[in-house]
């Protein structure tokens, strides 16, 4: 009796299935039968364009899907009652986003694209029935859950940072090494959000991110073009999310002899 066929995962093939969706970080490292790789193809079910500004889902709504941006990118938010808005996180192209309601059933917040985008759709009752049936696409998930909760732990690092110039550091360090697991340069990128949904997600105010990117351009730690950013000196600039105040401390001295 013959067995079935089993091949390491063609990428360019599951692209061209999947010509408008980004599933590699669910499926990228599996060896895969061809049976098994369409129905991954099959599981998709929608492919859509998203406007600048549009929501996938609200506060409240049931969790019917999670989400893979193949194109653009999208925030999480929660708005307070007096209508002030407070980002919970970004999400890049490849990044799965949609699990804050795998605990309750029901999101805990909203997603709203940062700029025209493109995204899929994964039903999850759908996703949990055949991660069950294939153990290399339920580790795959795993760890992009497991990437979420990274991502939430790192927050609360970086707002648990007295100073405002270490939280920025730690924001774009993190960027970068972000850019890098989805396989796009991590020394030179666009932020996809404004300064002022930076400051909502850091808890600092607009002027106050503004002057901090303004000041790691003037040192030469990073180059800012607008919401162009290249990483100069990626030493100096891990050097800064490890604490401020001896730097400035530095600077005063240096003001004080001149």
């Amino acid at each position: 009796m013959s067995t079935p066929s089993v091949s390491p995962i063609d990428l360019a093939r599951l692209r061209r299935s999947c010509a408008d969706c980004s599933l590699a970080q669910l499926c990228l490292p599996a060896g895969i039968d061809r049976g098994d790789l369409g129905r991954l193809d099959e599981l998709v079910k929608k492919r859509r364009p998203v406007a600048r500004g549009d929501r996938l889902y609200r506060a409240g709504d049931p969790l019917g899907a999670v989400f893979v941006a193949s194109e653009g990118s999208f925030k999480t938010v929660v708005v307070s009652e007096s209508g002030e808005e407070h980002v919970l996180g970004f999400h890049l192209p490849g990044e799965l986003f949609g699990l804050d309601a795998v605990g309750t059933g029901r999101h805990r917040c909203e997603a709203v694209a940062l700029e025209d985008a493109r995204v899929c759709e994964l039903p999850f009752a759908s996703l949990a029935q055949v991660a069950g049936q294939l153990p290399s696409l339920q580790r795959q998930l795993l760890r992009v859950m497991g990437q979420s909760a990274d991502r939430d732990h790192d927050l609360v690092e970086v707002l648990s940072r007295r100073q405002a110039c270490e939280r920025i550091a730690l924001f774009l360090q993190g960027l970068s090494d972000r850019y890098r697991r989805i396989g796009q340069p991590g020394e030179e990128f666009s932020l996809p959000m404004s300064r002022e949904e930076i400051g909502r997600h850091l808890g600092l105010a607009l002027e106050t991110v503004s002057r901090g990117f303004s000041r790691l351009h003037e040192d030469g730690i990073i180059e800012v073009r607008g919401r162009r950013v290249r990483i100069l000196d990626p030493q100096a600039l891990r050097a800064q999310t490890q604490g401020c105040e001896a730097d400035m401390a530095r600077a005063r001295a240096r003001g004080g002899r001149a």
